[in-house]
This record gives C-alpha cells, structure tokens and sequence, in this order.
C-alpha cells in the first residue's frame, strides 16, 4: 500500500540524514509543501536547529517574477529557511533517496494576505473580518489562488500534488493565545459565524433572489441562543451539524447559503486542478484534502464526494480517531470513486498532536476495510523518533 509522509522543506534542508531516514520508514512517497501558512514547528533531529518560526504565509521556491508582475495579490517569499530554493533543495535530496516527492500546497488561509488587503477576506454576519481567510467568491482572490496552485503544485522534479484549503475557511483557526472557546459553538455555530457578507458574496446571494441583509439579519438571530446558552453544541455528527443549521436559521434561507457556496467551491476547485493539470506534464496527480460534509470548512475543505472525485485524481482524507469517525470520512466517497479516483486516509502519527502511531497498523487496516487505497502520515518532521519508530513497524506490518 503506498504510504506518503507530509514534510517541511525546513526537516531536510541542512540535515544530511532527514531524505534516508524518511525513506527507511518504509514510505514510498513525500507530501512535501511548497506554499504553507504560518507556523513555529519543532524540529526533534535537525542538526542545526530545534525550533523553526514561519513568520507568515509563503512560498518555499522563488515564485515566477513574470507570472505576479503588477499584481495586487501576489505570495510572498520566505526567509527563515536558508538557500534560494528550499523546497528544490529538499525535493532533490527526497528523490535521491529513492522517494516520489509530491507537493503540499496551501492555497485559501493565509493571514498576512487578509492583513495587508482586508477587503478581500470573510466578513461575517457582525462585519468582522477574518484576516485568515481570504473570500474564495471574490474574482481578484480566485484569480491569485488559480494562478498559485499551479505554480506552487508544478515544481521541478514533483510528480503529483495534494491541494489543502481549496475552498471556504472560516471562523476556526490555530493562533496565539486563542480565546474564542468560552461559547461551545459546535459544527452549526462555526458554520454561521463561517458564513460571508462581503460584497461579492452579498451579490451572489441577490443572484439566487435572496435579500443580502435580510440573510445577515437571520444569522445574528439565529447565533442568539448560541450566546445566551439556550442551545447546545452539536455532537460532532455531520449530518446533525447540518440539521442543527436548519433548525436555527430556517431551511430556506440555509438552502440559499448552500447553494452559493457550493457553487463557488466547486467552481474554484475546477479551475485548479484544471490549472495544475495544464502545467504539468501526464500522469502528474492531483488530490485534494476534503471532507464529505458540503457545510465544513477549513484546512480540509467540505465537499461533494461526486462532484470532487469527477474533478480531481482523489483526496486526502482525515482519519484520526476511531471507527467512527473513520466511517464518517471514507463511506460517503466510496460510491463515487473510479478506477482512477485515490482515497487517502490521513493519520496522524504524533502522539503529542493527538495522534496514534502505536495502533496506526489496526486504524490503517480499517480504513482500506472501508476503502482507503493509500496513506498519509502528518508528519515526519514533527514526530519523535519513538513515534517514527512506531510507524516503521507498522508499515512493515502493512506491507
């Protein structure tokens, strides 16, 4: 079965051993990024350095000067990984190794952007902005997204792509010192504090015949029980997610959101891989990181199955946590896969993030029970070598 690890170019760069000691896990492949969002990682074995501050949003190769020239929104270049080139860098020395390098592309989350354009982010129902979270109905960020993931995906020697945040983000997200957590909001409060009334969004939903303020009115009065605690948070159940939705916001109006958002989705998801698949060369795979619920949001962008798998070469899938939770992500894909089609189940193999590399050998057989072709493995450069270990055991195991 094949199995990719997700690794930073910041793992290999500088450290002589990080390409073989990835490969002697017994992965055939490396989920490598390439356009990342912010974040401080550790790095438990590099050689020259424990701790590594991505200070915002970037892209780990010299983007093409020609392609952003003149252009408002444009990614930015890093500097805390040395070299001109770390992600080419990394990928040569992955590829010598012995290991298919694919690329991790972040592409709708991107903070330094919405800070520096504002009036290109989600604005929700109260008019805050979420710097985080670029609007993906508005023709200027659809454009810089398109542009991005084929440059981004398209790297030399890369021999597929895996696509993460290719739709809405919203309200969740990981920052400092977070304190939103007061009011269990559950998968229908993140859902209508997700929701967008930017102008472009506003338009769309005149488009459908709805009135723009009249939806913002009904999300605020929908949110009250969730403030004043008369309602409960949601089970964590997609399909209770959405009836909880319904229930607070009225199926009309929750029917017109739906249909907006699915929309521009699907649309952006197609013209990506539709970009990705024109830059690249045959047999370059495309797969994107997704969930089975249209409603969800975030890194693993809610999706139709049908609709996705007709789009791309398959998806990434998160499968951390039980039978489940595993059941709720792979089931709903299987009736639309092909021949072609991949379903890859996620797992994380750090045990300090949550994840389970001492059961992963049983978590991952159950999910080629439920139909997973392949696996990914977040994340070799955060995990400890007692983690590694687990997860070389479990792959012979496997194999």
């Amino acid at each position: 079965m094949r199995a990719s690890a997700f690794v930073y170019p910041w793992d290999v760069v500088g450290d002589p051993d990080a390409a073989r000691r990835i490969a002697d896990l017994g992965v055939r492949q490396v989920t490598l990024a390439s356009a990342y969002h912010s974040t401080r990682a550790l790095t438990p074995r590099h050689p020259g350095h424990r701790i590594v501050t991505a200070r915002h949003a970037a892209v780990l190769y010299p983007p093409d000067a020609e392609r952003w020239q003149g252009r408002e929104l444009r990614p930015y270049e890093q500097s805390w990984v040395p070299g001109d080139d770390p992600y080419g860098e990394a990928a040569a020395a992955l590829a010598d190794a012995g290991l298919e390098v694919h690329a991790w592309v972040v592409l709708a989350h991107n903070t330094r952007l919405g800070e520096e354009h504002p009036r290109i982010t989600v604005r929700n129902a109260y008019g805050d902005r979420y710097p985080w979270a670029p609007c993906i109905a508005r023709p200027e960020v659809r454009a810089y997204l398109v542009d991005l993931a084929a440059e981004a995906a398209v790297r030399p020697g890369t021999r597929g792509t895996e696509l993460e945040s290719c739709g809405w983000y919203g309200l969740a997200h990981l920052h400092a010192h977070d304190k939103i957590g007061g009011v269990p909001l559950g998968g229908a409060g993140q859902y209508l504090m997700s929701l967008c009334f930017c102008e472009s969004c506003g338009a769309g939903y005149e488009e459908l015949g709805a009135d723009a303020e009249e939806l913002r009115q009904a999300v605020v009065r929908a949110l009250r029980p969730v403030w004043t605690g008369e309602t409960t948070a949601d089970g964590g159940d997609r399909a209770e997610e959405w009836a909880e939705v319904e229930k607070l916001l009225g199926a009309d109006h929750a029917a017109v959101f739906a249909a907006w958002r699915d929309r521009i989705a699907s649309s952006l998801r197609a013209e990506a891989v539709a970009a990705v698949r024109a830059a690249a060369e045959a047999d370059f795979r495309v797969l994107l990181h997704a969930d089975p619920a249209p409603h969800r949001l975030g890194a693993n962008v809610g999706v139709d199955p049908a609709d996705v798998l007709a789009q791309a070469d398959g998806v990434v899938l998160p499968c951390t946590g039980g039978e489940a939770a595993r059941s709720g992500v792979l089931l709903p894909f299987v009736p639309h896969r092909t021949e072609r089609t991949v379903l890859a189940a996620n797992f994380t193999v750090v045990a300090g993030m949550g994840g389970s590399p001492a059961t992963l050998a049983q978590d991952a057989a159950h999910a080629v029970e439920l139909g997973a072709d392949e696996l990914r493995l977040y994340h070799a450069g955060l995990a400890s070598d007692q983690d590694l270990e687990a997860v070389r055991t479990a792959l012979a195991e496997l194999s």
